[in-house]
């Protein structure tokens, strides 16, 4: 895989339009883009997105006192199945652990049944579930699945 890197303001463009493709399965549920460009913009001011080689796949890491978070994990589909999904969470666990995080936290939409199994083989755990919010409606009922391990 190629190296990482943190991405700067004008990935943002490049980063939702990654982010959208890799998530056009949560269309089943919602019809909606999962990121807009400011939305992205602002995550880049609370925390970091990853990224391997020229924009194949990314990750959002957050830093929260001793606690990483990492989500919008995305891999563009054409490079789906070669492992760059568990190279990104590598990536933001080791970027996590270097800065002095403990803990690891993600989150999951329950409707996607295939998530679980493959954070569970990474070492997390559920540890609780919260409520789904949007603006727009989702064509059924979902909450998040809370996940977490210790680094």
């Amino acid at each position: 895989m190629a190296l990482t890197r943190i991405a700067t303001g004008v990935d943002a463009e490049a980063l939702m339009r990654l982010i959208n493709a890799a998530f056009i399965v949560e269309r089943s549920f919602i019809d909606v883009d999962r990121v807009r460009l400011h939305e992205v913009e602002e995550l880049q001011q609370s925390g970091v997105f990853l990224v391997a080689g020229e924009m194949d796949a990314c990750v959002y890491v957050e830093l929260r006192r001793d606690r990483g978070y990492f989500g919008l994990l995305s891999v563009d589909p054409a490079r789906q199945g070669r492992g760059l999904g568990k190279a990104m969470v590598d990536a933001a666990e080791q970027y996590c652990r270097e800065r002095g995080c403990r803990w690891m936290d993600l989150r999951v939409v329950s409707v996607r049944e295939e998530l679980p199994p493959f954070y569970r083989r990474l070492g997390y755990a559920e540890c609780g579930v919260e409520p789904f919010v949007s603006e727009y409606p989702t064509k059924m009922p979902v909450h998040l699945l809370k996940m977490a391990k210790t680094l």
